[in-house]
């Protein structure tokens, strides 16, 4: 099979596309034929070492999260059959992941009817992030929630999910992504300057908490009420009166500075089902910004590391350029 692997450390540019091995189910595992993977920021933090001292040396997979056809089933799976589709986290500890024509898969949910592969593959690490943020959070229902960077999937996984748990939401987001949000039912505004005293005026001065969804902590893009110390962080803290009810998914050295709270790093594999319920309900969706064959990495790595994707980036592993000698 294809798979997208890297043999050393470093950028983006050490993923190279190879013909490998297909890998076969453990006891517990399934096997899909790979239909979508999601990529994440979290896939450069592990091309570039960030988990070294936890897992194998290279060669190492690249994705994970998945959507796919089961094709193959370990030693007492029970409950699936060849043929079901699946979504969800993929073990990326291994010589191949998601990035590939076949994946294994310890944790899986079934695809709900109306929801797409890209759109399956798109949701377990935002929707699963989200959630956990804003269980950490401890937002309420009836409470005011400010949503600061909820153009991104994280963020807009949150802003929809808090609506559906009854919370009101601010959303800070730019235009593309600002009919989307107001669509689900939050009250939105813009980034830049004068963003506290906007938000202050559609919240009536009441942030109960808020939630820093940027990918960078708001530092890459953002030019009005961001803090070279801290990124958004110091706004959010003024907005909401307290460090202690504000949470960043991302700016975590500015969090250990600044006393603001921040998620934990397991992930909640529990969740998949819930999720998968609330996708097939229409409530919980992200949006996906553009697909790539397994081929083009390198301009999706680019994209994705931008800052400024809009949307999730998916790699559709089954698809091969036309122009299969291009650059």
């Amino acid at each position: 099979m294809r798979a997208l692997q890297f043999d050393r450390f470093g950028t983006p540019e050490v993923i190279v596309l190879r013909d490998v091995p297909r890998p076969d189910p453990a006891p517990g595992q399934i096997r899909i034929a790979v239909r979508a993977c999601g990529l994440n920021p979290a896939d450069w933090a592990n091309v570039g070492g960030l988990f070294a001292d936890r897992l194998p040396p290279p060669p190492r997979g690249l994705g994970l999260e998945v959507s796919g056809i089961v094709d193959a089933l370990g030693e007492g799976v029970a409950g699936v059959e060849i043929g079901d589709r699946m979504f969800g986290p993929v073990p990326h500890d291994g010589p191949t992941a998601g990035a590939a024509e076949h994946a294994l898969m310890a944790t899986w949910a079934r695809i709900p009817q109306g929801v797409t592969d890209e759109e399956a593959a798109a949701l377990p690490m935002a929707a699963e992030t989200a959630w956990r943020a804003l269980d950490d959070l401890g937002i309420r229902p009836g409470e005011m929630l400010l949503v600061h960077g909820a153009g991104s999937t994280v963020g807009e996984a949150a802003v929809r999910l808090a609506l559906h748990r009854g919370i009101q939401v601010i959303a800070t987001a730019g235009p593309a992504k600002a009919a989307a949000l107001r669509a689900a039912g939050a009250t939105v505004t813009g980034y830049g300057d004068g963003m506290t005293e906007r938000v202050t005026a559609l919240a009536a001065d009441r942030i109960d908490r808020a939630l820093d969804a940027t990918p960078s902590g708001g530092r890459a893009d953002r030019p009005g009420d961001v803090s070279p110390a801290g990124g958004s962080l110091p706004a959010l803290i003024r907005l909401t009166g307290d460090p202690d009810l504000v949470l960043t998914i991302s700016d975590l050295a500015a969090a250990a500075e600044l006393g603001t709270r921040t998620t934990q790093i397991d992930m909640r594999y529990d969740l998949l089902d819930e999720i998968a319920r609330l996708a097939g309900d229409g409530v919980l969706s992200v949006s996906i910004a553009r697909t790539f064959a397994l081929e083009d990495i390198q301009e999706a790595a680019e994209l994705s590391r931008s800052g400024r994707p809009g949307g999730k980036l998916i790699l559709l592993p089954q698809a091969q350029r036309l122009c299969p000698g291009r650059a």
